[in-house]
């Protein structure tokens, strides 16, 4: 399942276009901030997915009946450009288990191509949890299914959801291709075109760098 958050027209297509805009991204601090409420919204949408449970609440005048979550999911995050993301789903599954892993593109020396490594990774057991990966960018799509692949380590999870701000029409098929059957897909808005150094067009430029500055 793919569920493109623009194509619903809410809010969220103001956060997104705010992410697009070159200068809105003068401003760091807005940059996160639109990144951490696309998580939010998106927090939103996936709970739906969740199981519940009934149970009652002691008011100060009585009981009431209520559906709450029947175990909150295990939210991954890519580091760095994930993390305003990963705080936005934060936001609302506030007893989550957090996963943390780095992957990042290795250029090669005088060509345009790159190698995707996963260097860190620190997570709970997986095995039979809900695992949400989110990473502002789905690009190439190659260093979510490592970064997946890496997280198996730690146990099967029993489903999967997939949530990036911006995709490229190839990179999510390509993830959709090497993720598990069944797995959701949580997009902002795809992409129809990548540049020859895997940039998605029009995209919104390098996500980590936008939010926390430019590096070596």
């Amino acid at each position: 399942m793919v569920k493109e958050l623009v194509k619903q027209r809410s809010v969220v297509g103001q956060f997104i276009a705010e992410l697009r805009d070159v200068e809105i991204q003068k401003d760091p601090l807005r940059f996160r901030r639109n990144l951490e409420r696309v998580g939010e919204v998106m927090a939103l949408e996936l709970s739906r997915t969740l199981e519940y449970e009934e149970r009652e609440v002691i008011t100060p005048l009585g009981s009431a009946q209520v559906e709450t979550l029947k175990e909150q999911p295990v939210l991954a995050t890519i580091l760095r450009a994930g993390l305003p993301m990963h705080q936005g789903m934060l936001n609302y599954f506030d007893r989550a288990d957090s996963a943390f892993i780095s992957a990042y593109r290795k250029h090669r020396k005088g060509e345009d191509g790159f190698d995707i490594e996963v260097e860190y990774l620190s997570s709970p057991p997986l095995h039979d949890r809900v695992l949400v990966i989110c990473d502002p960018m789905l690009a190439t799509g190659q260093s979510m299914v490592l970064v997946y692949k890496a997280l198996l380590r730690l146990g099967n999870p029993k489903a999967v959801h997939v949530a990036a701000a911006i995709a490229s029409k190839e990179g999510l098929e390509y993830a959709q291709l090497h993720m598990p059957a069944g797995t959701r897909f949580w997009i902002g808005a795809i992409d129809e075109e990548m540049t020859a150094q895997a940039y998605i067009v029009p995209g919104l430029g390098d996500a980590g760098d936008l939010a926390y500055g430019s590096k070596l």
